[in-house]
């Protein structure tokens, strides 16, 4: 107990300087309600959870308890994208357009799979309102995905694909996979099943309320004390490229906590910190799980491409990696070893691989604050590495 706090779980011996952190995030950062599971070397060393699921009726964090993670789940749909390359489905450095032929207008015909899932495509904002029948309508959503124009000569410059790059991606594996299946299905069958994960691209029906956390947003004018100016100014501006990028808001929910039945794969992915990492642990010791070839492994761990002029993001107005649909240590963004992949979320949540050391990690909060690094992120970052005898691993 912390201040009434309860946390509940396990740290093993080696890792209680992990358990220390996530009871002081409660004390120092005024944690809500959160979880955080590590892997290591294929063993599930820390499975933390603790706080309130639901403010106004006091309800705890369960063990069990799944929550929206934003981007985060960009980091799932890349592990999606990655066992489709393994089956030899599609090759990250061919274009597009070979696998979906109808990508080839506007000026998108040499797009290479690797440009695109890198945020290098230019194809960051839709010119068509997105609405929930839109998005539950594949066959519509691919029409309006291929009719779109990039706002500049693709593989040039990067510009996060907020909520665009997971449509992207499946319809993509819509087309490779023989049995032309959605991403959110293709993981369900292919990677949550088999490896018994509570995490869904598309949250079914019957996933009952009480399993899932209320989201607590922070005021965005707080942003300006936490992110760096310019992306908080894009945030506050609604025809800035970031605010472009995230297409809008849909509708809220009546009856439901989150919207049922709905893929959106760069951001609605709903699940516990346990699947996160149990699902980067089998990437980062080797894959046998789910049969993943060694080239497939390799290409996620390799170095990012940069685009003609860099890592400069135009949409979140930083310098910072990305790679095959996932987030890739950087001197401005360390985290991991260089080999390192995985994604974060608006609001704290992060998961990623570290091969090198062999960790699969990740925490999820429910209160939602806006930082490019959360520092209760971080603080239980920090204290794994400590942990495993590292300080400071991307200098490794």
């Amino acid at each position: 107990m912390t201040k009434n706090i309860a946390i509940s779980g396990f740290a093993k011996q080696g890792f209680k300087a992990v358990q220390e952190a996530f009871i002081k995030n409660f004390e120092r950062y005024h944690e809500l309600g959160a979880a955080c599971c590590i892997y290591y070397r294929g063993e599930k060393v820390v499975d933390l959870w603790g706080g309130v699921r639901n403010k106004a009726k006091n309800e705890p964090w369960e063990e069990n308890t799944m929550a929206l993670v934003a981007s985060t789940t960009k980091g799932l749909a890349g592990l999606s994208m990655a066992l489709a390359h393994s089956r030899k489905l599609f090759d990250y450095d061919e274009r597009v357009s070979k696998y979906w032929p109808e990508f080839a207008q506007q000026g998108k015909e040499m797009i290479t799979i690797r440009q695109l899932l890198s945020h290098q495509a230019g194809l960051y904002a839709l010119d068509v309102l997105l609405d929930k029948s839109l998005v539950a309508n594949l066959d519509q959503l691919a029409v309006v995905l291929a009719q779109q124009k990039p706002e500049w000569e693709p593989g040039t410059r990067q510009a996060y694909h907020a909520i665009t790059l997971g449509f992207y991606e499946s319809e993509l594996l819509r087309r490779v996979d023989p049995e032309h299946r959605s991403l959110g299905q293709f993981f369900q069958e292919e990677i949550a099943s088999p490896l018994g994960l509570d995490f869904y691209i598309g949250l079914p029906e019957e996933i009952p309320n009480a399993r899932l956390a209320t989201l607590h947003r922070a005021n965005l004018a707080g942003a300006f004390f936490t992110m760096p100016i310019p992306l908080a100014l894009s945030a506050m501006n609604p025809r800035s490229r970031f605010r472009r990028s995230l297409l809008g808001s849909l509708p809220e929910e009546r009856d439901h906590i989150y919207a049922r039945n709905l893929e959106v794969p760069a951001g609605g992915g709903v699940g516990t910190a346990r699947a996160i990492a149990q699902a980067y642990s089998v990437f980062a010791t080797g894959g046998q799980e789910l049969g993943i070839r060694e080239e497939t492994l390799q290409q996620l761990m390799a170095s990012a491409v940069p685009p003609l002029h860099g890592f400069y993001d135009e949409c979140l107005k930083v310098e910072i990696a990305f790679s095959l649909g996932f987030m890739k240590p950087s001197p401005e963004n360390t985290f991991g070893h260089p080999t390192s992949f995985g994604a974060p979320g608006t609001g704290g949540s992060f998961g990623f691989a570290d091969p090198h050391a062999r960790i699969g990690y990740a925490y999820i909060p429910n209160r939602v604050q806006f930082y490019l690094t959360d520092p209760r992120e971080k603080a239980l970052r920090t204290a794994m590495y400590h942990s495993v005898g590292e300080k400071d691993p991307y200098h490794a």
